[in-house]
């Protein structure tokens, strides 16, 4: 047998790590040796090119590392915007509310800046002005600073010893309605707001009331929607019933209550209450007026004279800023010839949204100009709600584009319902069940 090699004896350390460096040297001697077979066949990166395991890890760790990062980024701002988008469908009135409002800090600022330009502007010219001239005083200089600015006419209201007569229509200016009104928006309850009125024997049935000392110039229905706004009724009527009667207006109440599981439809609400109003009275003229909205002022005359009519130009909560020019909502007025010219309000419109801009359309299409009050006369509060408002409704744009179209098929002449009939002592409660099958409109 040939001999192998002489190796140290057992139990020595030196042989021990001899023979570990003998391995060591032989595996590094094969590892370059197939390295640089593989470069001279051209199939691998050659010795110079080779990268520890380790540095490879880390770069694989690395680019899994990114995508799960990128995902988990995706997954929030999915979420998020899932989430606005919700809000804004089941809580659109406050969506709004708050737009408006940084719509109107945005036209406040604006405003401010240019006044202070303008009184800047005027400092300088004063100056300049008077530094030429010594003997100008500090009111009179030649350029009119201020000739864009416009106020509006002074309205006359009569004396506080005016004379009323029983056989002549009553005038519509007043020494009753003295402006401000105070405003109270603690809740009371139905039960005290009876007690309150009950003193006045004037006020019949169902909230009919006529002044005695003059003729009425206007017979006036009040129409109020209403759902689950049992806290927001007995303030609207401890506000409006006193300002009604300073204005010396024939009036009475209809609130009419939608029932049932489908979304809220004010503006069929409105035709409704119409309908059962006109078999009382022969009534002169209508007023919209959602249940939330206090006037701030009695000289906000509800009278027919100037209708179509825009009472609330002003709303607390939109910073008594006008939304936009075309926003005809809250509280609103025709005379009976003209709603029923326009054929109603829309029946379309479930949910939050579009039937205030499509009754705009059809008074516009119809030929009438849109009045509002002067100054601050349109100013209104707004009760805080304590729950959540009606679902929007996302085909308001599609029926708003077709409004002209749709004007003569919907409305009065396509409506349906069966209302149930109570009395209160202050209104008049129509109460219905609504559903899209009372109204439907045929192809146009």
């Amino acid at each position: 047998m040939w001999p192998g090699p002489r190796r140290p004896a057992a139990g020595s350390g030196e042989a021990a790590a001899a023979a570990a460096r003998e391995a060591r040297e032989a595996a590094v001697g094969a590892q370059a040796a197939a390295a640089a077979a593989a470069a001279a066949n051209g199939s691998g990166p050659g010795p110079a090119l080779e990268r520890p395991p380790g540095c490879s890890m880390r770069a694989r760790r690395g680019l899994l590392r990114l995508p799960r990062r990128s995902l988990l980024a995706a997954l929030f701002f999915f979420s998020l915007s899932s989430s606005l988008l919700y809000f804004v469908y089941v809580a659109p009135g406050i969506v709004n509310t708050y737009l408006f409002m940084m719509q109107a800090q945005g036209i406040l600022l604006r405003d401010n800046v240019r006044t202070i330009g303008a009184q800047v502007y005027e400092q300088v010219v004063r100056s300049a002005y008077a530094k030429r001239n010594s003997s100008l005083n500090d009111s009179d200089y030649p350029l009119d600073l201020n000739h864009n600015e416009t106020f509006p006419p002074t309205t006359t209201f009569l004396p506080e010893d005016f004379t009323y007569f029983a056989h002549l229509p009553c005038p519509e200016r007043l020494p009753s309605m003295k402006g401000p009104i105070d405003i109270n928006m603690s809740e009371i309850g139905m039960d005290d707001i009876h007690e309150l009125f009950s003193r006045d024997p004037t006020i019949r049935l169902g909230g009919h009331w006529r002044p005695s000392d003059c003729m009425p110039r206007w017979k006036v229905a009040i129409l109020i929607p209403f759902r689950n706004r049992h806290e927001h009724l007995p303030v609207l009527l401890r506000h409006l019933i006193p300002m009604l009667q300073r204005q010396r207006l024939q009036f009475a109440f209809y609130v009419v209550e939608q029932v049932g599981t489908q979304p809220f439809n004010r503006a069929m609400l409105f035709n409704v209450g119409f309908q059962e109003a006109m078999k009382d009275l022969e009534w002169d003229c209508l007023i919209f007026h959602d249940v939330d909205h206090i006037p701030e002022s009695d000289r906000n005359y509800y009278g027919c004279g100037q209708m179509p009519r825009h009472f609330a130009t002003k709303l607390d909560k939109y910073m008594y800023l006008l939304p936009y020019t075309e926003f005809f909502g809250g509280v609103s007025g025709l005379t009976v010839e003209q709603f029923r010219k326009i054929n109603g309000f829309p029946n379309a419109f479930w949910g939050w949204g579009g039937e205030d801009d499509d009754l705009w359309n059809r008074v516009q299409n119809a030929g009438y100009s849109v009045s509002r009050p002067e100054g601050d006369t349109g100013k209104y509060k707004s009760i805080p709600h304590h729950h959540r408002g009606e679902v929007q409704f996302l085909g308001r744009y599609a029926l708003l584009r077709k409004s002209k179209e749709r004007q003569v098929l919907d409305g009065l002449n396509n409506l349906n319902y069966f209302a149930n009939i109570t009395y209160d002592a202050l209104y008049k409660n129509i109460t219905v069940n609504l559903t899209p099958e009372l109204a439907q409109v045929s192809e146009y």
